[in-house]
């Protein structure tokens, strides 16, 4: 609310210049919003999902190649939605995605099984035009925000699993890069950020993680340990 009504001040004095104006939140302080910690899909959820996704028919394997390239590529919605066909290299995984946030490009990857999964679709669809969309409607228009988000939950609901948001899947990429043993500027590169700090909504250590960082380096545990050896090297002396 505090960012539309800034917005609507703003317009006002640029737009009418009044005599004498002074914007009056020029003093206000912008409300601090707490930051949600916003949850990855679950890999064990993604998994059941492409269980329900038949690879005999074209909406299948469309559907199972759009969850494993959502998950592969880490792309926004809106990046993933406007790709073509001549934006994807089926055979090396990569892929240009040229309208990003800010209208900049880049390049995200497909790896080996996301790949296969892409071509199996792209076989049994048919078409060849460059500029045709990569994931299309039973009719063979581009498909919606809305159209994705509902494949994603009719599959959901079909594996008896709660429905992933879409970000869920670019965070889980995020995280899963960072596991693996990724270094930050490649995943920043990767993700399409500006600056490295936008990272850190979507790095927040899960409970999990937390978990097994404590456990590796909690200092009790290993001051334990460290009084256990040196009792035994005493004893032996």
């Amino acid at each position: 609310m505090f960012r539309a009504l800034r917005a609507l001040v703003n317009w006002f004095g640029y737009e009418y210049e009044p005599e004498g104006w002074r914007n009056p939140l020029d003093r206000v302080r912008a409300p601090k919003v707490p930051q949600r910690l916003i949850e990855p899909v679950p890999l064990a959820d993604v998994a059941a999902i492409l269980e329900v996704c038949p690879t005999t028919t074209e909406l299948g394997c469309r559907d199972r190649a759009i969850l494993l390239a959502l998950l592969d590529t880490g792309c926004r919605a809106s990046e993933f939605l406007d790709l073509c066909l001549g934006d994807v290299d089926p055979f090396t995984g990569a892929c240009q995605v040229r309208r990003g946030k800010g209208d900049k490009s880049r390049s995200v990857f497909l790896g080996e099984t996301a790949r296969e999964a892409l071509r199996g679709y792209l076989d049994l669809r048919q078409a060849h035009d460059p500029l045709a969309p990569l994931w299309a409607t039973r009719g063979g228009t581009r498909l919606s925000y809305s159209g994705l988000r509902e494949i994603v939950r009719r599959r959901a609901r079909k594996a008896q699993v709660p429905a992933p948001s879409i970000h869920g899947f670019r965070r889980a990429f995020a995280l899963g890069c960072l596991r693996r043993g990724m270094d930050i500027f490649s995943l920043q590169r990767l993700m399409g950020h500006a600056d490295i700090s936008i990272l850190r909504r979507y790095l927040a250590q899960t409970h999990d993680d937390l978990l097994v960082a404590h456990r590796r380096h909690g200092p009790v545990d290993g001051l334990l340990g460290l009084v256990a050896s040196e009792g035994g090297e005493h004893g032996a002396g």
